[in-house]
């Protein structure tokens, strides 16, 4: 994935913000990087190109990589507080940058949501373990439309389109 190709996207309003939210936290953007290249890998090995759309794949994907980025920012300040927080921020960050359907976004903002609480209630699991949660959680992710009321479905990972 070229870098450039990327920015090209991002419009510069959402450019500066990302800025400035990796100045707020800057010993955590290596590890956040390497997460989200590493998840993508992850996602493509187990599902193939299936993750980029808004099935269970998806879902596993956007709940790994929260998992993955609190992880490994855990690794260099271990306040799981901060690292959750940053965690939040910057996915949300993503959400904002690169626009979405009201339903596509909902279910990121979720499934996100789901990965970092994955990462809370599995402290020391290695991520080969997160992984074999995070897939059987996907076999069980539930479908949801534009009336569906995510809140009861807290903790679990949602999908639009089925697999």
């Amino acid at each position: 994935m070229n870098p450039f190709s990327v920015l090209k996207r991002v419009s510069f309003k959402h450019i500066l913000k990302g800025i400035l939210l990796g100045l707020s936290r800057p010993l955590f953007i290596f590890p956040t990087l390497k997460a989200t290249k590493d998840c993508m890998r992850v996602s493509t090995a187990h599902y193939g190109k299936l993750h980029h759309k808004n099935g269970p794949a998806n879902a596993f994907r956007h709940a790994l990589w929260n998992c993955m980025i609190a992880q490994r920012c855990f690794r260099w300040a271990k306040n799981e507080i901060k690292v959750l927080d940053w965690t939040k921020k910057v996915t949300d960050w993503h959400e904002e940058a690169f626009p979405n359907i009201p339903l596509a976004k909902a279910m990121d903002l979720h499934n996100n949501a789901a990965g970092r609480f994955i990462f809370k209630e599995n402290p020391g699991k290695s991520e080969e373990e997160i992984i074999s949660i995070l897939q059987k959680m996907s076999l069980q992710s539930t479908k949801i439309e534009d009336n569906t009321n995510l809140s009861v479905l807290k903790n679990q990972l949602v999908h639009i389109l089925e697999s």
